[in-house]
């Protein structure tokens, strides 16, 4: 009698984790294009960053209506002798699987603010010793399409491959990019190119 709430709460319980997972595409994405060598997709989600708020607060809301379900006292059905037998759920309509769903979600939910640690620091890079004094400049960059430090991460791991690029600072909050790299070496050009390659946009090219 009382599988439709369990199946209630499992439906609830896949909605909470899509909603979750969709808050934090837009910093997902970068990491997976770094790993997959997918530059262009990072910022495929991007115009989700807006609709996060929500998208927390509908997790949080189905999730929190999932364990009502789960948590009420669940009606019985009698057996032939007239004992009541509660009815038993299956694995995926007990209360650790609902209890994993929530751990994943919340999980998925606070990725933006842990994201950073998958990235390697962008350390300074060595000089190295050439027949060409280096030209060292510092050039700064808006960049746009940045929504969380995972998307900064991402930038400052493409920039920092480029020869001749001594060390790459990038703010998400602030939408910049400061790059000392060295003239002789690396065109301001070839800088943008990396920036722009990775799905997000210069938005102060050089002229």
């Amino acid at each position: 009698m009382n599988q439709p709430a369990f199946t209630s709460s499992k439906s609830l319980a896949s909605t909470g984790v899509l909603a979750a997972l969709a808050a934090s595409l837009c910093c997902i994405t970068p990491l997976l294009a770094i790993i997959g060598g997918l530059g262009g997709v990072a910022s495929t989600f991007s115009w989700l960053e807006p609709l996060r708020p929500y998208l927390v607060a509908l997790t949080v809301g189905v999730l929190s209506f999932a364990w009502y379900q789960q948590l009420k006292p669940a009606p019985v059905a009698d057996d032939d002798c007239g004992c009541p037998v509660p009815a038993k759920p299956s694995l995926m309509q007990s209360r650790g699987f609902l209890a994993s769903v929530t751990v994943l979600a919340g999980l998925l939910l606070t990725f933006p603010y842990y994201s950073a640690r998958f990235y390697p620091s962008a350390a300074l890079k060595p000089v190295t010793a050439t027949n060409t004094a280096p030209v060292w400049q510092t050039s700064s960059y808006r960049i746009g399409g940045m929504t969380c430090e995972a998307c900064a991460r991402h930038v400052e791991h493409d920039v920092q491959q480029l020869p001749g690029v001594q060390s790459v600072r990038v703010s998400y909050d602030q939408g910049t990019a400061q790059v000392r790299y060295n003239a002789a070496v690396t065109p301001v050009a070839q800088i943008e190119k990396a920036i722009n390659g990775t799905g997000y946009s210069v938005l102060n090219p050089s002229r």
